[in-house]
């Protein structure tokens, strides 16, 4: 067996490190899938840990007798601040992603056929690149002031 020796503040930063990761892995789909239960016994063992490191107060037990991080981890500002930056990212990202793939979808769909000698078309990732860029220059520009919903269309 491996003995790792950590103070309470390291403790403690692998506890936030732990529920971040859990935070990521349960998401939005819960603790019943498959990829949760693959780290759910070390969750526990970590968590189950906190009071013989000195951070009995950063864990707490459910009514079903498993652990959790207790509000005061859970609810810390820096955690808060770490989730909602990670949030931020994950939206701008996968805007950006999505624009771009519908907005090939649509240049594939009118592309005329290829002419003899001419240069090489762009790959598909080149144009992606390309689209996603633009997307990334208007957003870190403008934000969202220049997007437009349009319900029940297709932009």
């Amino acid at each position: 067996m491996m003995k790792v020796p950590f103070t309470a503040k390291e403790y403690r930063q692998l506890l936030e490190l732990v529920h971040l990761g859990m935070w990521a892995v349960t998401g939005y789909q819960g603790e019943d899938t498959p990829i949760a239960k693959r780290y759910f016994e070390l969750d526990q063992k970590l968590l189950g840990l906190a009071e013989e490191a000195g951070c009995a107060d950063l864990v707490e037990k459910r009514d079903d007798g498993t652990l959790q991080p207790a509000a005061k981890l859970a609810e810390e500002d820096r955690v808060r601040d770490l989730q909602s930056e990670f949030q931020n990212d994950v939206f701008w990202h996968e805007l950006v992603a999505r624009l771009a793939d519908r907005d090939l979808a649509g240049q594939e769909g009118r592309r005329t056929i290829d002419t003899p000698g001419v240069e090489r078309p762009p790959t598909t990732d080149e144009k992606l690149k390309k689209i996603e860029e633009g997307y990334w220059k208007e957003f870190e520009k403008n934000d969202l002031a220049n997007v437009i919903l349009l319900r029940g269309g297709r932009g």
